[in-house]
């Protein structure tokens, strides 16, 4: 897909993309893999502690006070750019015949097109359990990051945390939080897909709990987990992309002398990491969305991949890459700074 994202169809591959994503990993990350040995040492967020990751200013904050940071901050970034989400949702599940005009067309035409048919409040269809999702997942995911972390490493570890036991707490808590929120992603996903229904038509899920109901009764109480699979691969993944990017970037860029701890330095770490989560999370993106968005269309994970690259190739697992990359990355952007305000208010 085409980087400006207008006008063109989901189905270009974002190799351009890939260049950039070397730079940033080999300015970012050299030898991060073994941990300080041989490396330049930074501060600590207090004698014999690992530092915290994301690295904040001041003290670390009890559990409880990170997890409503988490919270307030992850709510915030879904509440700005859902719309962008609800785009990217479109692409990934739309399927077009040979020969046939897709009726949605990069980021910006398929925005226009969902607000043009169905009104502009249909751009935040499934606010309600993005909320739910953020409260639980989101909360989960970044509170619980540092006590993992610290649990891995050993509470007698004194210096920096190496960055693969940095990856193995982000994905651990990225998997746990999504395990337990993966209805809320599911229902927000159904809500998401339902597009202009012909006049007269009621709406399949005209409420969240609705939803909720109507899934459990219709599918079963299992199939709320339905794609929980792929779904914890993706979080997991995406989870340990963010976390650990955004850490690594604004530590280098604290490193430089060139910047300080304020909003530019987050603005410029958060869209590293959005950059970096969608670029190794799209495929299994995807893979999460059509098996949450059909109704027994795929028997499993390995199916719809399969199929998928069957019928569409291997560039259908970036179908709305630039959607997905402007969410990831102004999702991040807005999370980040909202979270190292919070994080400074709350200590």
């Amino acid at each position: 897909m085409g980087w400006d994202g207008m006008g063109e169809g989901p189905y270009r591959s974002p190799s351009r993309s890939y260049p950039l994503l070397v730079s940033v990993c080999v300015f970012v990350w050299p030898g991060e893999l073994t941990g300080p040995k041989g490396r330049r040492s930074r501060p600590t967020s207090a004698p014999g502690r690992a530092s915290m990751s994301p690295p904040t200013s001041g003290p670390a904050l009890p559990v409880h006070k990170t997890l409503l940071a988490s919270a307030v901050a992850t709510c915030t970034a879904e509440a700005l750019t859902l719309p962008i989400d609800t785009a990217k949702v479109r692409l990934q599940l739309q399927k077009v015949k040979p020969g046939e005009a897709p009726m949605y067309s990069g980021m910006v035409g398929t925005i226009k097109t969902v607000a043009k048919e169905e009104g502009v409040a249909a751009l935040w269809k499934g606010i309600v359990p993005g909320l739910h999702r953020q409260c639980v997942y989101g909360g989960l995911r970044i509170g619980l990051y540092d006590p993992v972390k610290q649990s891995i490493v050993g509470k007698d570890h004194v210096g920096e945390v190496p960055l693969l036991k940095k990856i193995a707490a982000a994905l651990t808590t990225g998997a746990v939080g999504i395990a337990i929120a993966s209805p809320t992603d599911l229902v927000k996903v159904r809500m998401q897909a339902e597009g202009k229904l012909p006049e007269g038509t009621p709406k399949r899920y005209p409420t969240t709990l609705g939803a909720y109901r109507t899934i459990a009764k219709e599918e079963g109480v299992a199939s709320l987990w339905r794609g929980v699979g792929p779904n914890m691969t993706r979080n997991a993944v995406i989870n340990a992309a963010e976390l650990a990017t955004y850490d690594q970037i604004k530590e280098a860029l604290l490193r430089s002398g060139a910047f300080t701890d304020n909003v530019v330095t987050h603005l410029i770490s958060g869209l590293g990491a959005g950059f970096i989560a969608v670029c190794v999370g799209s495929p299994v993106d995807v893979v999460k969305s059509r098996l949450m968005g059909s109704k027994g269309e795929f028997t499993g994970t390995i199916d719809c991949f399969v199929k998928t690259m069957t019928r569409e190739g291997p560039t259908a697992f970036y179908k709305g890459f630039v959607p997905n990359f402007g969410r990831l990355g102004s999702w991040n952007v807005a999370m980040f700074m909202v979270l190292e305000q919070t994080r400074k208010a709350l200590q």
